[in-house]
């Protein structure tokens, strides 16, 4: 598997070099927003590495959400006087949603006759979850020092109920940061435009006071073009802040920047397409 993330970056990466070599030897002459093809390059290396990262973050995050079911439904098992084992391969049968492969693997390993405490470490390891990984280690100091394992697991559920509870009243709460984010690009997205329909014409254009100073054809050529120049570092800001708004939009909202990237992409397309309209 890391193999083939290794390989993916690696490709992303020579096609992210060619396009921006490409666009510095051919399409910057033929063009005018050839800087921002290079923006362009840069995302076309970043993309799948942020890819793999959010869809990581996604399938720790559905674990975390169906975790305390499991936890919930094996302490009701044990309790009804089932041995470990015996739980796990009753429990492996309910749909834990992303979580069902990792319990019908555990319920395998014991079948095996692996350490219970073996068993959960390998979980653990291969959540790659900080609230698994935490829950897990309580169960096996707790195990280790004489605990009751059916306690402990009870009490590390109800634990991890009020962790998903809170998150939920978080994502509710922040859902005001959220549109507050929305607002501040579009914002900032008005005042590009603004400046691109009323202060670029009047440093590009040629009025009727131009003969009085004297100006050159090639003067107010060099005029036009510094225009398009501040129309394209117009386009390359919208692009920028579309990008790290969404990422902080992400973060305020979810707990991790990365969820923010289809914020990123959302802000990016439309600033880009009304950008291109408006002008």
């Amino acid at each position: 598997m890391e193999k083939n993330k290794l390989t993916i970056i690696v490709f992303s990466s020579i096609i992210a070099l060619f396009f921006a070599a490409f666009n510095y030897f051919y399409l910057s002459k033929i063009i005018t927003f050839s800087s921002t093809l290079y923006l362009v390059s840069v995302l076309l290396c970043a993309g799948p590495i942020i890819f793999m990262k959010f869809k990581e973050q996604s399938r720790v995050k559905k674990l975390e959400e169906n975790f305390s079911s499991f936890l919930q439904d094996f302490v009701e098992t044990t309790r009804s006087g089932m041995a470990i084992p015996q739980a796990f391969k009753v429990i492996s049968n309910n749909n834990y949603g992303a979580l069902t492969p990792y319990v019908k693997k555990m319920a395998s390993q014991l079948d095996w006759g692996i350490s219970v405490e073996r068993v959960l470490m390998n979980f653990s390891k291969e959540s790659k979850s900080r609230l698994i990984s935490r829950i897990v280690s309580s169960v096996i100091e707790s195990q280790r020092f004489g605990g009751t394992l059916t306690d402990t697991l009870e009490s590390l559920s109800r634990t991890a109920l009020e962790v998903e509870k809170l998150r939920a009243e978080r994502r509710l709460y922040m859902n005001s940061q959220l549109i507050t984010g929305y607002i501040i690009f579009f914002v900032f997205l008005g005042v590009m435009i603004g400046l691109e329909k009323f202060l670029v014409p009047s440093l590009g254009q040629v009025s009727s006071t131009t003969s009085l100073t004297g100006l050159t054809g090639t003067e107010a050529s060099a005029q036009s073009d510094f225009a398009v120049q501040y129309k394209e570092v117009f386009r390359n800001l919208i692009l920028i802040q579309g990008l790290f708004a969404g990422l902080t939009v992400g973060k305020m909202a979810e707990g991790a920047m990365i969820t923010g990237i289809k914020h990123s992409l959302f802000m990016m397309f439309i600033g880009i397409l009304v950008f291109a309209i408006a002008g």
